[in-house]
């Protein structure tokens, strides 16, 4: 059985990731979504709202696990014993950051390759963080996520205090 793992911060999950967990889901047998700690970038939602958020995406697709982890992404592959990470690449500049993760992941545990998909044009611009900056601006994301998920992150967004962006 071949399983890939989906790594990510997923903060929050936006239709761009969905996308390529589907895709992601339709080539493996099992795809487990990790939820992983970034110490550079601070959060919106703790790590276990946000496995609960890409459950709520990814609801109706039977062959993923969410699953959250504060070790390295090397340590999570090789505790699950999946040795194929996905990633998804939306521009040159994601290949230059992704390559080297890639290379280092691999330089730290040879079992462990990196399978690149392309983003579908849909999201090329998509992510999370122009998402929690047009939130936070007062801005409506409802396009850029899951409907399941939509409620939650403009609630977040309130308790953040997002302004209306200077809307009269």
């Amino acid at each position: 059985m071949k399983t890939a793992i989906y790594p990510g911060s997923f903060d929050p999950v936006t239709l761009g990731h969905l996308d390529i967990i589907k895709r992601s889901a339709a080539i493996f047998d099992k795809l487990i979504i990790a939820v992983l700690a970034n110490p550079r970038k601070k959060t919106m939602f703790t790590a276990e709202e946000r496995v609960e958020l890409i459950k709520l995406a990814a609801e109706g697709i039977p062959n993923i696990e969410v699953a959250r982890s504060d070790r390295l992404l090397v340590d999570f592959a090789a505790e699950r014993g999946s040795f194929i990470i996905v990633k998804g690449l939306r521009a040159v500049s994601d290949f230059e950051h992704e390559f080297q993760m890639a290379l280092t992941n691999h330089k730290m545990d040879n079992r462990l390759d990196t399978l690149f998909l392309t983003t579908n044009y849909e999201y090329l611009y998509l992510s999370s963080s122009v998402v929690k900056e047009i939130g936070i601006l007062g801005g409506d994301v409802s396009a850029f996520l899951p409907q399941s998920v939509i409620e939650k992150v403009a609630q977040r967004f309130k308790e953040w205090g997002a302004h209306d962006g200077g809307r009269d």
